[in-house]
């Protein structure tokens, strides 16, 4: 029997899943949906913390012990660089450096690399009780989303847009966590519903 293929996720509390079971976040769901359709795959390797900007997460990964490669490996990371006003100039470098070490990671194999969109948090209770602007928020989720996308496109990485279904929660609390803030198992399935169909079109 062939080895079972690897997945490794990188990112931050949207990755690790704050606020919900490990089997619930979205790598972990990615992985049920491509056994149940019958694929062989190893536990999820996810290297992610609530908090983590880019420099965070790099760090990071060159602190950690790798697989010499992984057949797919996923992308999402940004948040936080927002929050804290990191400026888009900053976070376009970092995460054009993160995505290289993603292609990488993925034995330069571009394609079996998945850049997933930053969630609109803006939605949330969380933000409205936050302070902050909440058009403000919105805003600059979209320039960073826009940076990240284009550097996707550069790189020809796939390219998951989930932004548009995550404000769905301003009037779905179902699809929040019991904080306001992180998303519920059920918002992270939609997410691993489109991460297992691109990397099945892949492996098959």
């Amino acid at each position: 029997m062939n080895p079972p293929h690897t997945l490794l996720c990188l990112g931050d509390s949207y990755t690790i899943g704050e606020m919900v079971r490990p089997e619930e976040n979205f790598p972990s769901q990615t992985i049920r949906l491509l056994r149940q359709a019958s694929n062989n795959f190893a536990n999820a390797e996810i290297i992610a913390k609530t908090g983590w900007t880019t420099d965070e997460l790099q760090s990071a990964i060159g602190q950690h012990e790798f697989r010499s490669g992984y057949d797919f490996v996923t992308l999402l990371i940004g948040v936080n660089n927002q929050y804290r006003g990191r400026t888009i100039d900053n976070y376009t470098e970092e995460f054009e450096s993160l995505l290289k070490c993603a292609i990488h990671f993925a034995n330069d194999k571009a394609n079996h690399v998945i850049v997933l969109s930053i969630p609109d948090w803006s939605v949330t209770p969380f933000a409205k009780n936050s302070g902050r602007v909440l058009n403000d928020i919105s805003k600059k989720i979209g320039e960073y989303n826009t940076a990240n996308k284009k550097i996707a496109e550069q790189y020809g990485v796939n390219y998951i847009d989930i932004t548009p279904g995550t404000r769905e929660a301003l009037t779905n609390s179902n699809l929040l966590a019991s904080d306001g803030l992180h998303p519920s198992a059920r918002e992270y399935s939609k997410w691993s519903e489109h991460v297992a169909a691109t990397i099945e079109s892949l492996v098959k």
